[in-house]
């Protein structure tokens, strides 16, 4: 199978799919995070919420990241029917190239949008930046497990996950080479390039993705679903394993957003120039990344292979938890760093692409559906929650944040554990699972 695998058109044309997606997102990761900590609030909010706020006492400014993470929680639901309904209604030949020209047609209008400097671009882009990473991501995995079984996925998952990484990496350097060159605006127009890249991946993996369910029996994924565009809801509320993962999500979120927003407090303290903070950021990037692909190239698909999710699931929850506590204990930026490296990477090479594989294993509704709104409702509500817990929590200082994040690491290790008990009542690997649909 190996050998086969390695020489086939599918996995070839899934690592440029990932490769062009999150290189096209990393283009236009850097614009979003200048626009988010731009200290200039016209450029974030529009003028009409920044005279609601002078006119009520309220700074926005002091806010904004928090303000940032609500407008896209609430973006996230409001758009979450939507998908829902996209998917119930129409094929999959239709609604996966619609998502991604969508989100190329975004592309070009904040092309234009930046050319006017109207107040408030700055937010809108930030919001629809957290937006567009979710849904697009999401979006792969679940056609991944349309094309891939749950075999094929443990083999080809790390490698998969690895070009997605060389992605990341290629991005920003694309965004450091031509910034200064072609402008900020034009950069949106490169990250579209990429999006209409995927949309060919889309177009070569959809004959193989159809071959693979006739030879699981599965209802072709040419034909639509069906099904209520809240169906996604009620089947994390009812399944185990779904409950399970959007448990795990969310304090997953929580474990990253505070050590995220602690970190900042902390470099801020100890390396207050802009060079020396942005040389600490570039340092633990570096490293996260690094180390990531080391996984994902040597380590993913064989450990996925021998002993199945739970070592991938449950080794990176307890090396978190056990960080949060040092951490609790000593709040330097070095441990800080080798935190962040093991919490980002051991996410990205090993966590992740375990949680991908168990999609392979259910039906085609919680694979679309209810993946949506694990990744996408959960994943927002949990930052969400959480950056406004560190901002409550700050004030007491770094070693009360970490300690309270040790309760969140023991909530994400609990849904890993709760993940590897539900997936042994799946189905046999590599068949659809035959449950009804509930009514739904």
């Amino acid at each position: 199978m190996r050998a086969a695998l390695a020489d086939s058109p599918p996995l070839w044309w899934s690592l440029l799919y990932f490769f062009s997606l999150l290189c096209g997102y990393y283009v236009v990761r850097p614009v979003r995070d200048a626009m988010g900590a731009s200290g200039d609030p016209s450029t974030v909010f529009p003028q009409w919420l920044l005279d609601l706020a002078d006119g009520a006492g309220f700074a926005l400014g002091e806010y904004t990241l928090q303000l940032l993470f609500t407008g896209t929680f609430v973006t996230m639901v409001v758009l979450q029917p939507v998908y829902g309904a996209l998917v119930a209604r129409f094929p999959r030949r239709v609604f996966l190239p619609v998502v991604y020209l969508f989100f190329i047609a975004c592309l070009v209008f904040f092309f234009g949008l930046f050319h006017t400097g109207v107040a408030g671009r700055g937010g809108a882009f930030f919001i629809w930046t957290a937006v567009f990473n979710l849904f697009a991501v999401t979006v792969f995995w679940s056609f991944m497990a349309d094309v891939f079984d749950n075999q094929q996925a443990k083999l080809v998952y790390g490698y998969i996950g690895a070009g997605g990484t060389i992605g990341a990496l290629v991005g920003p350097g694309i965004t450091r080479l031509l910034v200064e060159v072609i402008g900020v605006a034009n950069l949106l127009l490169v990250s579209a390039g990429f999006l209409a890249i995927c949309l060919l991946c889309i177009l070569k993996l959809r004959p193989w993705a159809r071959r693979r369910e006739e030879q699981h029996g599965e209802t072709g994924g040419e034909q639509a679903m069906g099904g209520s565009m809240l169906a996604g809801l009620k089947l994390v509320w009812q399944r185990p394993l779904l409950r399970a993962l959007a448990i795990t999500m969310f304090f997953g979120v929580g474990v990253g957003t505070l050590l995220y927003n602690e970190q900042a407090a902390i470099v801020k303290q100890f390396y207050p120039g802009a060079e020396a903070g942005t040389w600490y950021y570039a340092t633990v990037d570096w490293a996260v990344n690094g180390v990531t692909l080391l996984v994902q190239v040597f380590v993913t698909r064989s450990l996925l292979q021998r002993f199945g999710v739970a070592p991938a699931l449950l080794g990176p929850a307890i090396a978190i938890l056990l960080g949060y506590c040092l951490l609790a204990a000593s709040p330097l930026p070095l441990m800080v760093a080798i935190v962040q490296v093991v919490t980002r990477s051991g996410e990205f090479s090993l966590a992740k692409p375990a949680r991908e594989t168990l999609y392979t294993r259910v039906d085609r509704e919680s694979r679309y559906k209810a993946k949506a709104v694990i990744d996408t409702v959960v994943y927002r509500g949990g930052d969400l929650t959480f950056v406004w817990l560190h901002k409550a929590i700050a004030v007491l200082g770094s070693s009360m944040v970490f300690a309270a994040g040790i309760f969140v690491a023991l909530g994400m290790s609990l849904g890993a554990w709760g993940i590897v008990r539900a997936q042994r009542d799946l189905p046999d690997e590599g068949q659809p699972d035959p449950r009804p649909r509930e009514g739904l």
